[in-house]
């Protein structure tokens, strides 16, 4: 698939958390589910403010300053990137993005995607160009380039509805 159809995917996951933000009360996106997981907030906090380290990652690449390497991405790897799904299951956020984990206002929510939509189409042209051996480390997956990472950040986007439909359900038990 290509660099456009990947950002057409995207900006429609995006639509999503959009319609989210309208949809729930500021309390309703602040609460907690019973189970004791993320808020809706707390899972925006997280995924835009991952998406946006991804995007810093994917600038690297682009600008040529990550590092070069001809090794071949591992087969669970590109599994991910071909299929478009993470693993079954759910895990654990890196240490370095969970800790960037807050509560947002749903406003700050909404300002997180606008600062991502924009950056992202300030990028989605030049992934094309970048050299496909110019890398950056993501926590988990290894060595990632530019494609590679625009790719994950849809995949990743699309992992998290899966949380907000659960939320959704969690906190429909305990609201009514």
């Amino acid at each position: 698939m290509s660099v456009n159809s990947h950002f057409r995917g995207l900006i429609k996951e995006v639509k999503h958390y959009e319609a989210l933000l309208t949809e729930v009360s500021e309390e309703m996106f602040t609460q907690n589910p019973p189970d004791g997981g993320w808020s809706y907030s707390e899972t925006f906090s997280h995924i835009f403010q991952a998406n946006l380290a991804s995007l810093i990652a994917v600038e690297k690449c682009v600008i040529g300053t990550g590092v070069f390497s001809e090794k071949r991405t591992r087969w669970q790897v590109s599994a991910i990137l071909f299929f478009g799904r993470l693993p079954p299951g759910k895990f654990k956020a890196p240490e370095q993005i969970a800790s960037m984990v807050k509560k947002l206002s749903k406003e700050e929510a909404a300002n997180l995607i606008v600062k991502f939509k924009n950056r992202l189409t300030d990028l989605k042209n030049k992934v094309e160009k970048a050299d496909k051996y110019k890398r950056v480390k993501h926590p988990r997956l290894g060595l990632l380039n530019a494609r590679q990472w625009f790719r994950f950040i849809e995949i990743h986007t699309k992992h998290h509805i899966r949380q907000l439909i659960r939320i959704k359900k969690e906190l429909r038990v305990v609201n009514h």
